[in-house]
C-alpha cells in the first residue's frame, strides 16, 4: 500500500525506444536531444528546493532529474527502475503483454510492485513531498495503488504530477510549480 503523503512525479524525457514505440524497460538508453530538452523545459515547474529527488539508477531517469533540478542531487533507487521485461525488452510496443501477465525471463506485476512500492515509501516516509523521477511503469504501479488497476494513458515523457492524498481519495494533477 502507497503511503499517504504528496509527491510529485516526473516521467523522464523522451528516448529512441520511445520514440519507436518499443519496449524499454530494463534497457540503459540514454535521452534523445528531444529527451534533454523536455527535461529543461520541465525546470520552470520544478524550480524549487525539494526535500529529497529521487531517480531510478537508469540513466534517462537520472539525466532527466540532472537537467530538470540542475544543482539538487538525486539519490538513485533500484528500486524505481522500470520493470524487467525480460525478452520483451525493445520489441514493438504492440507486442507488450497485459500488465498482469509475466513477460518471458522477465518481472511479475507482483514483483514489480513490491519494489516499486518499498522505493516509494521509502522516500515517502523519510521526507515532506520528494520528487520522483521515473518511468510510465513505476507510474501504473502508483496507478494501480490509487484506483486499483495499471490500466491507463501513458504518461507524457517530462511532464510533472502532483500526487497527493485528500478528503475523498487520492489526486493525480498536473504540476505547475
Amino acid at each position: 500500500m502507497l503511503l499517504a503523503r504528496p509527491f510529485v512525479f516526473i516521467r523522464h524525457g523522451e528516448t529512441q525506444l520511445n520514440r519507436e514505440h518499443r519496449i524499454c524497460g530494463r534497457s540503459d538508453v540514454p535521452l534523445t536531444a528531444l529527451g534533454e530538452a523536455q527535461a529543461r523545459q520541465a525546470a520552470a515547474w520544478l524550480d524549487r528546493p525539494w526535500s529529497r529527488v529521487v531517480t531510478s539508477t537508469l540513466q534517462r531517469a537520472w539525466r532527466t532529474a540532472e537537467l530538470a533540478v540542475p544543482g539538487q542531487g538525486a539519490m538513485r533507487l533500484t528500486g524505481l527502475d522500470e520493470r524487467d521485461w525480460g525478452r520483451l525488452d525493445q520489441l514493438p510496443l504492440v507486442q507488450q503483454p497485459p500488465y498482469e501477465a509475466t513477460p518471458p525471463g522477465g518481472e511479475s506485476w507482483a514483483d514489480f510492485q513490491i519494489r516499486v512500492l518499498a522505493a516509494l515509501n521509502g522516500a515517502l516516509a523519510s521526507v515532506e513531498m520528494p520528487l520522483v523521477v521515473a518511468h510510465s511503469g513505476v507510474f501504473r504501479v502508483i496507478r494501480a495503488q490509487l484506483i486499483g488497476t495499471p490500466h491507463g494513458p501513458r504518461l507524457a515523457n517530462a511532464t510533472p504530477y502532483l500526487v497527493r492524498p485528500g478528503l475523498l481519495g487520492w489526486q493525480v494533477l498536473r504540476y505547475a510549480g
